[in-house]
């Protein structure tokens, strides 16, 4: 049995559970798209000031409704010492919070039932007897087959978890960056001279670091230059033919023999 054939039988076993869930999916795809159409697009605001101009309360909508008079009225006192301001204000599509929460919420999901799933197996299911499992696609395979076996062998877990977390990635990390740098630019906007001289004892600490390397660097040369020199002293000596010297040999002694009178 090929893998194309066997992908097929199980849609058709399980016919009416794969159209529940492709339902179910697009039903939650539609209202995570609804949720974030309604964010968007030109939304009227009302602003509430004081008479000295501080902004008191920034709600949308063009009216406050009977509820919110009431708890606005409790907290900062009657509504007609304030004065009342609408505006419009234009909210772009907010792309980045659909595709993490398209692309976050089913796999979520998915990775929830499939845990509790696995776990109600492992405490009270049966222990299945491990089969020997095909390493290789057949070699009658087409290409898509091929890529169905390579995939199918990877652990679903674990590529859920990596999408799940990259779509969280996708949408903090930004969000981080931006707090960070505001919050980075605010403190040293309001902490100059303490940003100042820690910027003067960073750039003083890289310096040092620069002319420390550089006196290294120029130890280390010298090193090699003379190591360099005396090994070429050793090579010339070595390559160097033998010199001959000549001195004057002593006169040999002369031979006295016995004398006979």
């Amino acid at each position: 049995m090929t893998y194309q054939s066997d992908i097929t039988s199980t849609i058709k076993e399980h016919r009416t559970l794969f159209i529940v869930i492709m339902v179910g999916l697009f039903l939650i795809e539609l209202e995570i798209f609804a949720v974030a159409a309604m964010k968007s697009g030109r939304k009227s605001m009302l602003q509430i000031s004081d008479p000295k101009g501080n902004v008191v309360l920034i709600t949308q909508g063009a009216s406050l409704s009977h509820i919110d008079k009431t708890a606005f009225e409790r907290i900062f006192g009657p509504l007609d010492q304030y004065r009342v301001h609408i505006f419009s204000d234009d909210r772009p599509f907010p792309f980045r919070a659909w595709f993490v929460a398209a692309v976050g919420i089913p796999v979520g999901m998915m990775l929830l039932f499939a845990f509790v799933i696995k776990a109600w197996t492992a405490l009270f299911g049966e222990k299945q007897p491990d089969y020997a499992v095909e390493t290789n696609a057949p070699e009658d395979a087409s290409g898509l087959q091929r890529f169905i076996h390579v995939v199918s062998r990877f652990n679903i877990f674990i590529i859920g978890v990596l999408v799940f977390v990259a779509a969280l990635a996708y949408w903090i990390l930004p969000n981080f960056i931006l707090f960070a740098g505001k919050a980075g630019i605010e403190t040293i906007a309001r902490y100059k001279w303490a940003a100042l001289a820690a910027a003067v004892v960073f750039a003083g600490s890289v310096l040092w670091v620069i002319y420390l390397r550089y006196l290294l660097a120029k130890k280390t040369i010298e090193s090699h230059k003379e190591m360099e020199k005396f090994r070429l002293q050793l090579e010339y000596k070595q390559n160097q033919p033998p010199q001959i010297t000549y001195t004057d040999s002593p006169a040999a002694p002369e031979h006295q023999g016995d004398r006979i009178d």
